[in-house]
């Protein structure tokens, strides 16, 4: 079984209902619902999210949609050598790189997100949601 680490961008497809990726979305969590993959996230992803939802959402709401999905995934912790790593590496993006560290440093076998481009030095496969589903699904 995949161990999965997905991105935020991910995340919030599903949980802010974002129309043009929805259903991948919901594709690759109901895989999770199922056990058919195990699905993490970085603890970083759980505190964006609270952050991007809580814009839209009333507080307790927010915290309800974040209490089901945390049903769905693995929250792997954010530690300090894992911001080192991502301070001392090439990434571009530093949210990308804790999310890359992450990954490296808790045995994740592939990445997805919608960002591509952004992980080109990553060591780990990295695909869309949409390609995982159709290559293995």
């Amino acid at each position: 079984m995949d161990k999965i680490l997905v991105d935020t961008n991910i995340v919030l497809d599903l949980l802010a209902k974002r129309e043009a990726f929805l259903t991948e979305a919901q594709e690759l969590f109901t895989l999770s619902d199922q056990n058919e993959v195990i699905l993490c996230v970085s603890a970083l992803t759980f505190a964006n999210a609270y952050y991007i939802l809580s814009q839209k959402l009333k507080l307790n709401d927010t915290r309800s949609v974040l209490r089901r999905f945390k049903i769905l995934v693995k929250v792997i912790p954010l530690n300090e050598k894992i911001i080192n790593l991502s301070l001392d590496s090439e990434f571009k993006d530093f949210e990308d790189a804790i999310q890359y560290h992450t990954s490296l440093e808790n045995d994740i076998d592939i990445i997805l997100t919608r960002n591509l481009k952004d992980f080109k030095l990553s060591k780990i496969p990295v695909l869309t949601a949409r390609d995982y589903i159709k290559i293995n699904f």
